[in-house]
């Protein structure tokens, strides 16, 4: 997106220059003496070579800029560079007050003589710790060569030079002399899903864990490498403050970090932002303010769940939790919040009903299909719930199938079937496997290839990953479901009336609060989560109006 003024900043209202290109960005870069900031590469060299400066005056009015705290290089890079443009490179810039707040609960615990900005964008906490700490080195890394030089202009205008460095290189092959004093981490490492992540990367993430004696799951996040390269760079002494999705608290390839926090690294605070808060403008993401030491400093761990921005404060306060607690847990959101004792009369909802996960078809292009666009029996076609919003369309109660999609659900043998069906069934799996669905992973897996197994129809359907709590539904019309929905099936049989009375008090009383939160802000309960909901004991459940005043 092109910036065609600087209406943002008032002060250059009357500049008469304008900010409309990358390359000018970088000149302005240049002018506020980037140059003066070692370590350059050859790629921000060729970047600034025959660049036309732009006015004194000009460099001095976004100066002015700088010098009052703001950071409108950075600023004016998340503008000119789409979201999608800065993805690769995971750049999702800090806004002030989390720079604030982690810069100073630093400084609570440690004076550093060397600080270390991974992924450091236009350098916000570089600038923010060199100057809370004036005797300490500056490193920052980074891998995209527009924003290192950003960086290097904002610690110039800030006097950082002398004792700032500025690499651009992966933060996983960095290499650190050794010092005498501690070191600080520091910062907001990149967020980069594993599909983006290079084979070669995903082996070193394998590699490096097992280096230490843990296992690493290939499905990480770029921010999980980060944390596993501190850990490797980390000394006794050295504290470290991050801020990154909060995913990795709760989901399976986020042990690695939950085990990393335990030993060798040691958690000291865990301030855990709510969903709700989008604590980074213009993108959907969780965040957790994670403090930690290189080496067990205290018995307790401090966890918090930050409910509004304005309260970050004091990254010290919350909860005291003893650290055996955390080796313990599986999930580490539930953590900051305060375990509610079970209401007389409440039962979980797995001493009730079994809750599972639709089947998965393997090939949803080969095995989902409408009426009349395969010629099959119509014995092997299912009614199927198939994706989340039919039930969040459904009012409460699935009353009809026909709008739904069909599953093709083959049995193992088809002697029971006519020659003609036989003959039916036969050519529709040629056509399948010249589309690939006998290649698939479970496909393979299963025997034969060919047979879904898809679940009885479950009484009552639930959603299960959504930025809503999940929804449950009557299933009067016996649909099935593939793994987009739960199934709830009971585990001694229970009249309609309660099965219907037992979808509407879930869908009123769950909330977020016993499900995993990934990046951009979905929610998912896995089936043993929503088994521990709470319900009213069937008794009750029988009593419609009994059941109404527990949800007023």
């Amino acid at each position: 997106m092109t910036l065609q003024t600087l209406a943002l900043f008032p002060e250059l209202s009357t500049a008469y220059q304008t900010i409309d290109t990358v390359s000018e960005l970088v000149a302005v870069a240049v002018g506020l003496g980037a140059e003066q900031v070692t370590g350059w590469s050859a790629d921000e060299k060729r970047l600034t070579a025959s660049l036309p400066l732009p006015s004194a005056a000009f460099v001095n009015a976004i100066k002015s800029q700088i010098l009052a705290g703001a950071d409108p290089l950075g600023d004016i890079y998340c503008q000119l560079r789409s979201p999608a443009e800065r993805r690769p490179h995971g750049a999702t810039y800090t806004p002030a007050q989390f720079v604030e707040a982690m810069t100073a609960w630093a400084a609570e615990q440690v004076t550093p003589q060397r600080v270390v900005d991974p992924g450091c964008g236009s350098g916000r906490f570089s600038v923010a710790a060199g100057k809370r700490f004036p005797h300490a080195t500056i490193i920052a890394i980074e891998t995209d060569p527009i924003a290192a030089i950003l960086a290097r202009a904002n610690l110039a205008v800030h006097e950082l030079a002398s004792r700032a460095t500025v690499m651009l290189i992966d933060y996983r092959d960095v290499a650190l002399e050794p010092i005498d004093g501690p070191t600080l981490f520091i910062g907001n490492p990149p967020y980069v899903r594993h599909h983006d992540i290079v084979p070669a990367r995903k082996e070193w993430l394998v590699s490096a864990a097992k280096s230490l004696g843990l296992h690493a799951s290939q499905l990480a996040g770029l921010h999980v490498h980060f944390f596993l390269q501190t850990a490797l760079l980390a000394r006794p002494g050295d504290l470290g403050i991050f801020i990154t999705s909060s995913e990795w608290l709760d989901v399976n390839y986020g042990e690695l970090v939950r085990k990393l926090l335990t030993h060798p690294l040691s958690a000291l605070t865990l301030q855990i932002i709510d969903p709700k808060l989008q604590p980074f403008p213009g993108t959907a993401t969780t965040a957790v303010i994670t403090g930690f030491a290189g080496s067990p400093v205290t018995a307790q761990v401090t966890v918090r769940q930050v409910e509004h921005l304005e309260d970050l404060g004091a990254l010290s306060r919350g909860s005291l939790i003893p650290r055996h607690q955390l080796t313990g847990a599986q999930r580490w959101s539930v953590l900051s919040q305060p375990r509610a004792a079970r209401p007389a009369g409440f039962v979980e909802l797995g001493e009730l009903c079994r809750v599972h996960r639709g089947q998965v078809t393997g090939a949803n292009k080969v095995w989902v299909t409408r009426a009349g666009h395969v010629d099959l029996p119509g014995e092997v076609l299912f009614s199927t719930i198939t994706r989340a919003q039919e039930l969040f369309q459904s009012g409460g109660i699935l009353h009809e199938v026909h709008h739904l999609k069909l599953v093709i659900d083959l049995p193992a043998t088809f002697e029971h079937f006519t020659a003609p069906d036989q003959q039916r069934i036969q050519r529709f799996l040629r056509l399948a496997v010249t589309r690939g669905a006998d290649q698939g992973y479970i496909a393979q897996h299963r025997k034969p290839w060919w047979s879904v197994r898809l679940h009885a129809p479950a009484p009552i359907l639930a959603t299960y990953m959504a930025r809503r709590p999940p929804l449950f539904v009557y299933n009067a019309a016996q649909a099935r479901h593939i793994n987009i929905a739960h199934g709830l099936y009971p585990r001694d049989a229970l009249p309609d009336d309660v099965l219907r009375t037992l979808a509407k008090f879930l869908s009123r009383s769950a909330s977020l609060d016993g499900g995993r939160t990934y990046a951009g802000g979905l929610t998912k309960f896995e089936p043993r989560e929503m088994e521990r909901l709470l319900i009213p004991h069937p008794d009750v459940l029988a009593q419609p109006d009994a059941v109404e005043e527990l949800l007023l």
